[in-house]
């Protein structure tokens, strides 16, 4: 099972997971708990390589991002939760896009912030770029070069140095892991509309994301039960940046698919 947390545990309550993007962990949902378990139980889960979940090298050479989706399902299964509430940051909601597709079932409804459904001429060159300096140079570097690139404007520094900060509790050989399969982001949202048609999609965005807001736009017209919530003068972490406006957004949505039951979680010791 994936390293996780629950707050509050009350069976007459739903389920909402909470997954953090490439470097962080749950700590960049801290102005967020308070107002999501006053509703729904909440559980924040740690991806490989990040907190205190096993690294990758636990996949050997078959990591993908279908083996770690497998693995959310487990720590579900664990828990005997049947179905959750998703929220995702980044690299979290390319794992729900995974998710949606394999296991449509075990999700009510899903929260999709600075998602990314492919990259962009310029986003495809800083990974080509990446791959060809990531063995000389100090993952910290790259990761600090990728957050600057993605996050630029003074606003955005707080979402930037929170991700850093955190990052730097993470090993080398798993955030280039992670790294290693980036390449394939876009592969994620392939088939969503199809597979994932009845499940209520919120992508929730910065106006300022300018990597991935143009292609998220253009491909999530096709999803007849997705939406898009823009948050003005915000980068690619709304949820850090722009918190106040992001839980208002997210708490309405999530609120109003209130529409499955589920089974109250199991206490693993």
């Amino acid at each position: 099972m994936l390293d996780y947390k629950i707050y509050n545990n009350d069976e007459n309550q739903q389920y909402l997971v909470l997954l953090h993007g490439i470097g962080g962990n749950s700590n960049i949902f801290v102005r967020q708990l308070k107002f999501y378990k006053e509703h729904f139980n909440v559980i924040t889960l740690h991806l490989p390589g990040h907190g205190n979940s096993f690294g990758i090298d636990k996949y050997g050479n078959s990591f993908s991002e279908e083996a770690v989706v497998e693995d959310i399902i487990a720590t579900l299964d664990g828990l005997n939760i049947e179905k959750a509430h998703f929220i995702g940051v980044s690299l979290g909601s390319v794992m729900i896009h995974y998710l949606m597709k394999s296991h449509p079932d075990r999700v009510i409804s899903a929260v999709l912030t600075g998602a990314i459904t492919e990259f962009n001429f310029v986003s495809k060159v800083l990974l080509f770029l990446g791959k060809m300096i990531k063995s000389i140079t100090p993952h910290l570097w790259l990761y600090h070069l990728f957050a600057f690139i993605i996050m630029p404007k003074a606003n955005h520094k707080q979402s930037r140095d929170t991700f850093v900060r955190e990052a730097r509790k993470m090993k080398r050989e798993d955030f280039i892991g992670w790294f290693d399969i980036a390449h394939r982001v876009g592969k994620s949202y392939d088939l969503v509309p199809k597979l994932a048609q009845k499940i209520p999609k919120l992508y929730v965005s910065g106006s300022e994301d300018h990597l991935f807001l143009s292609n998220l736009k253009k491909d999530i017209k096709q999803d007849i039960n997705a939406s898009l919530e823009l948050i003005e003068k915000c980068g690619h972490v709304c949820n850090i940046e722009k918190y106040r406006e992001f839980n208002r957004i997210t708490l309405d949505f999530l609120k109003g698919n209130r529409k499955h039951s589920v089974k109250p979680a199991k206490q693993i010791s």
